[in-house]
This record gives C-alpha cells, sequence and structure tokens, in this order.
C-alpha cells in the first residue's frame, strides 16, 4: 500500500538480521531478488540497487541518513517496526521523523508498529490515531515452575527441552536465552534429548553468519531445537515452531555516566516480553510454552522494558545530533542529564566538538565511520599518523568479541599467569591472531574481516607506516580514544622514574578508583595501561583488553592533562621528609621521583611527626608519669619549644635521635627531686635492679624474682608509697602480687614455699625468708 504512494518507502528495524530476513521474504513475495524493488542497508552490509524504493534498515542507517539528508528527499513514508524494543536509535529517528513532520515534511507519512507497545504514549508523541490489526493466534498452554530449581540454567533448559520435545507430537521447540555463551552451553546440554527425538539443535542470534541464521529460522524436514536470544522474540518468523522454553532472562547493557563505563547484565525480561516469546508457540497452531520460573515471579516483573535511551551511553547520539545541527529535541521519554553530561564532556574530550558544543573537524571525521566516538576517533588519528589500516583492524576487533579461542579457554582455568606470554597491547594480540590465523573463532574473523573490509572504503588515507613505528603509532592512536581510561598497575608508590617494574599483579588505580585486569590480558608488565574494553562490575572494574602507554605519549596526545607537581612530605617508612616531583595525568599519579629534603618545610614535618608520635615514644611518657607521680610540674610548652629548637635545620628521625632531645627535656627538670620521690629503678637485697612502673591512677610497681626480696622485711617505697610487688617464680610467673611484703612472709610464704622446694629443687628456698638466699 506504501509503495503505491510516489517515492520510497523506508522500514525500520531494530536489528541486522530482522532487516535482512525481511526484506529477503518480501522479494520473494513480490517474485523478486534481494535488491530489486526490496532492498537492505545494515550496519557493514547493504543490497539494494537503482531500482529500490523499498529498503529495510537498521537504526544507526537511519539516523545517519537523516544527519546528512535532514528532509529525506524523495522518501514518501516511514515505519518504525517493532517499536516496543526502544533501542537508542529508535528513540532518536522518532523524535527526529517526528519533528521533520511537523515543520518541513508534513506530506511525510510515518507508521509505528509493534505488537506489545504501549500505543497510547507513542499516539499521543506523533498526534496520529492507533490502529488495531488483530490477529489470529492459537491458544498456548503455559506452564510455570513450582518450585525454585537450583540446577545450572543449561541443565534447567535440558530438562524443560527433553519435556517438550516428548509432549509435543511434531513441530519445532524455541529456546529464549540472554546470550551467545548460554546458548553454547544449552546446546550441549540438550544433545542427548534431540538426539532421542531426532531433532537438531541450531542457534540464533545476531552475530551468526546469515546462513546459520537462514538455517535456524528456515523450513526443514526433521524436528529442530532453536537456541535464540530475543532477536527470535519479535523480529523473526519461525515457522513451525509448537513449544517455547522460556529462561525469562536477557542480557541489558547499561551505562554509568558517572564512571563512564558500560555494564553488561543478565536480568530478568519484562511480562511484555514474556508474552511476546510465549506467543511464538501460537503463530500457526496451538503451542506449548514451558516458562523456567514461577507465576509469582512472572507478575511480580515490570510491564515493560526501560528504553535504552534512559540507561545507555549517549555519547555517539548526541554526536550526530549535533553534527545535523540538533539542539533541541522533543522525546518520548526525556534522556536523563546525567548522562547527556556524561557525553557531552566524552566529546569534547575526545576533540569531536568545542567550548560552544558545536562539531569540530574532528568530530565531523569521526562522523564518517558508523563507529562508537571513541574508536571512531581512534581510527582517525591513526589515518593521522599514517596506520590507516592498522586503524581499522584495531576498530573491527573491538567490534567483536575476542577472536582467541585460547584466550576464552583460559577465562577461570588454572594456568599460571606467570606461564602466559606477555605483549605490550591485547589489540596488538589480536591484530596477530587476525594475521597469523590458527586457534581461532572463524566466525569472528568472518565479520571482522567484512567490518574491516567496510570501514577501509571510508577512510582516506592508505597505510604509510610498517613495523615497529605503525605498532607505537598505533597505540598512541589508541590513547587518542581512551584519554579518560588510563590507568596506572597498582603497587605500594607510584613508578619511579626510569624504572620498570615487572609482574606487579592484576590491580589497577583507575580515575576515580581501583581495577582489575583480566587474566587474559597479556599486557602484565607495562606500569601504565588504557583500559580499552572495561566492565564495571558493582563496585569493582573488569579491564578485559588494555595496551600499553607511556608518559610521552600522553605528553603528545593530552599535554593540557599532565601536571608536574613537586611537594615536601612526610615518609613515615623512612622517618623523613622528602621532596616528592610528580607526574600528574587527569589527577592519577604516574610517575615520581623522590630525594631528601631540607630547609624550613622538611623542619617542620619533623616536628609535626615527633610530636604525633610522643616524642619519640616510652621515655619520655616515662619521665611525664615520674614527674606527675613527684609532683613536679612538667611543662608541656617548654618541651614542645625544645623539640622545635631540636628540629631546626634537620629533616628524620634519626637527625632528631641524635640531637639528644630527651637530655635537653631532663635537664631544664629538677631531676634530682624526681630521682629521690620518684626514681627510675630501684635495687634491690639481691643486688638486682629493678624498673618501677609509674601508672597513671595506680601506685607504682616493680616485678622481680622471688629470691631477689629475701632478707628484706617490708615493701620498698617510693616517696611514702609502698610499690606493689609482682613475685616471680623462676619460671617468671607471679606466685603472689602485694604491697605487704611482711605479711606476705608471714602468712603465705610457707606454704607457697613447699610447692615452690617441688617444682624447683635445685633453688634455695630458706625458711626464714628474712636471711638472704
Amino acid at each position: 500500500m506504501l509503495l503505491e504512494r510516489a517515492g520510497d518507502v523506508i522500514v525500520l528495524e531494530p536489528r541486522r538480521m530482522a532487516a535482512r530476513m525481511a526484506a529477503r521474504r518480501v522479494a520473494e513475495e513480490r517474485g523478486e531478488k534481494v535488491g530489486e524493488t526490496v532492498g537492505y542497508a545494515v550496519r557493514f552490509e547493504e543490497a539494494r540497487s537503482e531500482k529500490t524504493r523499498l529498503l529495510f534498515v537498521t537504526e544507526g542507517v537511519l539516523t545517519r541518513r537523516l544527519a546528512s539528508d535532514p528532509e529525506l528527499a524523495g522518501v514518501s513514508a516511514v515505519v518504525l517496526d517493532e517499536l516496543h524494543e526502544r533501542h537508542v536509535h529508535t528513540d532518536v529517528a522518532l523524535a527526529l521523523l517526528r519533528r521533520l513532520r511537523e515543520t518541513k515534511r508534513k506530506d511525510l507519512a510515518l507508521v509505528a508498529m509493534s505488537a506489545t507497545l504501549d500505543a497510547e504514549p507513542v499516539a499521543a508523541f506523533l498526534g496520529a490515531p492507533i490502529v488495531r490489526a488483530e490477529g489470529r493466534p492459537y491458544p498456548v498452554t503455559i506452564f510455570h515452575e513450582d518450585a525454585v530449581d537450583d540446577r545450572a540454567l543449561e541443565l534447567r533448559v535440558a530438562s524443560a527441552v527433553r519435556r517438550a520435545l516428548g509432549e509435543t507430537p511434531d513441530g519445532h521447540v524455541l529456546v529464549f536465552l540472554p546470550g551467545a555463551a548460554e546458548i553454547r552451553r544449552a546446546m550441549d546440554a540438550c544433545a542427548s534429548a534431540a538426539q532421542k527425538y531426532d531433532a537438531l539443535v541450531l542457534a540464533l542470534h545476531g552475530d551468526l553468519p546469515p546462513d546459520e541464521q537462514d538455517r535456524a529460522v528456515g523450513s526443514s524436514t526433521r524436528r529442530k531445537v532453536i537456541v535464540s536470544t530475543n532477536v527470535a522474540e519479535s523480529s523473526v518468523t519461525i515457522e513451525g515452531v509448537a513449544a517455547v522454553v522460556d529462561s525469562g532472562l536477557v542480557r541489558r547493557a547499561e551505562h554509568s555516566p558517572y564512571t563512564g563505563l558500560p555494564s553488561l547484565r543478565v536480568e530478568k525480561a519484562s511480562r511484555a516480553s514474556c508474552t511476546q516469546r510465549a506467543g511464538r508457540a501460537g503463530r500457526t497452531r496451538e503451542g506449548r510454552a514451558y516458562r523456567l520460573y514461577a507465576r509469582s515471579d512472572f507478575e511480580a516483573r515490570p510491564e515493560h522494558e526501560t528504553p535504552e535511551l534512559l540507561r545507555v551511553d549517549l555519547a555517539q547520539t548526541l554526536l550526530e545530533l549535533r553534527a545535523s545541527g540538533v539542539r533541541d529535541l522533543a522525546w518520548l521519554d526525556e534522556p536523563p542529564a546525567k548522562a547527556l553530561g556524561a557525553a557531552e564532556a566524552l566529546l569534547a574530550r575526545l576533540g569531536a566538538t568545542d567550548a560552544r558544543g558545536d562539531v569540530t573537524e574532528t568530530g565531523r571525521a569521526m562522523l564518517r565511520l558508523p563507529l562508537h566516538p571513541r574508536v571512531a576517533r581512534m581510527v582517525v588519528e591513526a589515518e593521522r599518523r599514517g596506520v590507516a589500516d592498522d586503524g581499522v583492524t584495531a576498530a573491527a576487533l573491538l567490534g567483536e568479541r575476542d577472536i582467541r579461542l585460547a584466550t576464552r579457554a583460559r577465562v577461570g582455568s588454572s594456568i599460571r599467569t606467570s606461564d602466559l606470554p606477555t605483549d605490550r597491547s591485547d589489540v596488538l594480540a589480536m591484530m596477530d591472531a587476525l594475521y597469523e590465523g590458527g586457534d581461532v573463532d572463524r566466525g569472528a574473523v568472518r565479520r571482522v574481516e567484512l567490518a574491516r573490509k567496510q570501514l577501509k572504503r571510508l577512510v582516506r588515507t592508505p597505510q604509510r607506516l610498517r613495523e615497529k613505528a605503525a605498532e607505537d603509532a598505533l597505540l598512541t592512536s589508541i590513547l587518542a580514544g581512551y584519554t579518560d581510561r588510563v590507568a596506572r598497575r597498582l603497587s605500594s608508590d607510584p613508578p619511579q622514574a626510569g624504572r620498570r617494574e615487572h609482574g606487579r599483579g592484576r590491580a589497577l588505580a583507575l580515575a576515580g578508583g581501583k581495577a582489575e585486569l583480566a587474566e587474559t590480558s597479556v599486557v602484565r608488565d607495562a606500569p601504565l595501561v588504557i583500559a580499552v574494553d572495561a566492565e564495571a562490575r558493582g563496585a569493582s572494574v573488569l579491564v578485559r583488553i588494555a595496551s600499553e602507554v607511556t608518559p610521552e605519549q600522553l605528553v603528545e596526545i593530552a599535554p593540557d592533562l599532565l601536571d608536574e607537581r613537586a611537594t615536601v612530605e612526610w615518609n613515615a617508612s623512612a622517618e623523613r621528609a622528602e621532596r616528592v616531583s610528580r607526574l600528574v595525568y587527569d589527577g592519577l599519579p604516574i610517575e615520581e621521583t623522590r630525594a631528601p629534603a631540607s630547609g624550613p618545610e622538611a623542619s617542620e614535618l619533623l616536628y609535626r611527626a615527633a610530636e604525633s608520635a610522643g616524642l619519640a615514644g616510652s621515655d619520655f611518657d616515662t619521665l611525664r608519669l615520674r614527674a606527675a607521680f613527684a609532683k613536679v610540674p612538667l611543662d608541656d610548652a617548654a618541651i614542645a619549644r625544645a623539640l622545635r629548637e631540636c628540629c631546626e635545620g634537620r629533616s628524620s628521625m634519626a637527625e632528631l635521635r641524635e640531637a639528644g632531645l630527651f637530655d635537653l627535656v631532663r635537664a631544664s627538670l629538677p631531676m634530682a627531686q624526681i630521682e629521690r620521690l620518684a626514681p627510675e629503678r630501684i635495687t634491690l637485697p639481691s643486688g638486682r635492679s629493678a624498673r618501677v612502673t609509674y601508672e597513671p591512677g595506680n601506685p607504682p610497681w616493680i616485678a622481680s624474682r622471688l629470691q631477689d626480696f629475701f632478707g628484706l622485711r617490708d615493701s620498698p617505697r617510693v616517696g611514702d608509697t609502698p610499690l606493689v610487688l609482682h613475685l616471680l617464680a623462676p619460671n617468671q610467673r607471679a606466685v603472689q602480687v602485694t604491697s605487704d611484703l611482711g605479711g606476705f612472709w608471714e602468712r603465705h610464704y610457707p606454704k607457697i614455699r613447699r610447692e615452690l622446694m617441688r617444682k624447683y629443687p635445685r633453688h634455695a628456698w630458706p625458711e626464714d625468708p628474712l636471711q638472704k638466699a
């Protein structure tokens, strides 16, 4: 119907697979090949010609078309399919199309479609009527779990698939899982059940090659168990599905405007999403849906998914809008102010926008590339440095999960890190794997090669540098895209200038906190790294892909973020003042030198350290307690003055101790009076000297062997106060604590003597303790 209008028709699909398959299906219905009247254009791939009038596109393709052709010349209608998925580009396209229709293109027909859309807000936003096309679904019987099943997800899936194959005599089983890793594990777990029922087990997700996707969704003479991500939830129709197994899970991308880091979490799908999944079993026949969660769990879920615009990185979106001259835009859901602020800050840091927020020459160069601004900035820098080919190869690799199968296998393995190779960059290591082949993911390599081929068409400067110079230039280019992701390998101190430390662990100091280098990274020796692929995991950050960076590269790429600071600081471990020269990058100390300090600032630090340490500790504490017991006033101010005088011209505790501070303080006190009233030691009849311990609020005491007191009738005194005596056995344990020595001899000694004679027969234990032993 839309093709009957004059002009072209664009159909927006949220996924590449859906755009390709929808174009193919409509072309078949028209008796044509894809690329004639009906075509498609997705990231790095297209099939269209001069005859194409109906074009299925993914969201990014449409927003780029709007940036280069704001009035959509020659287009009579735009259809936004599966609007309920609410990807970022969906919301951007919806807002831009509404704006265009209300201003310059009142003739433009807009259609928003979905089977589970909350239609009223969208209709109000567009000022459009709601058209309900009631389908004729077949009934679907839904089964929920009755009790919590603690088994691994793949085992629960296998049990449900076995049940579905047994309870449905024919038809396919469609399984919904959150991601490719879960799909691989579930396929292995389902193998025995599939063999029993002569069924094929096939994967379906966006990263598969088109032929494998076609095999999963196409017709088949055998039953199939199709293990899929939510791509099969609404965007793709698979004929002959009789049963659905729903994990109830979805992998969602989120972005923190505070850390600037993405996270990918497995969460519960919404009720609308679960309803869509179950409905896949009732498209052409009665079906069954086996939900791996309880009914109460389903009813507690949110009605709809949270739009991506409210939870992901908006840097690319904002750059495209700024390039189109769009500053103020009415949104279906207003994006968070913090997320917009973070996106603006990143674009300014990348040099994509200027102080006014206008797109710079660098920003326009970045917009040529269908890449995130970080990666686009890296490629633009690589062009400028003569390593364009390496830049687009790195960009293509960063758009995929790690192609190295051996690296994936190391996750959680018992292989020691010290047994693994090291390199300057995980990006370089992945490039080596791509060029050399070997143990790599062939599907991922195909996707990388396709992306690399498309990107090469978009760069303007061929590769000029080779080997080592090219490697250095590429690493500098990587920094250009990640100037806010510089991290220092964590140790007790920042790296010392001119020294390279090896194997200091995986802990990193990242701006604003700490991070950990993934065990699969080869960048294990570099003091400074760039966190190229980093993911927030709660309070921690995991750096999967890292690349070495040097202070010289930081000076070259981001000189405004570097600051050299010289301070005088107290080194507690060395007990001295030191002059510290630090090179600080964006608030992160990345290099420092230390040397002994001198001068008034160093003396002041020494004075404060000595004062807080209690003036060298126990000697001063004892002197204070003795003076207090002897009722001799001890002038703390005088001690402080003496301390300050001793600190002048000095910078370490070692120098202070050599200066004889304690002797200076003693000389200022009436030590004769203190020695008479509060002696430091007393001599016992045995000739042994015992230290007197003075404690605030308690009488002074001494501890010595019992034999040392033989011949002494009464407790010795300090001043008028009898000492508390700790009478020790030969094993240095007290047999009695008393301040009445005479009473002890009379009442307790006879009994204690017998016990001591038995235990220590070689020692003398006179019957009369007043006789010396």
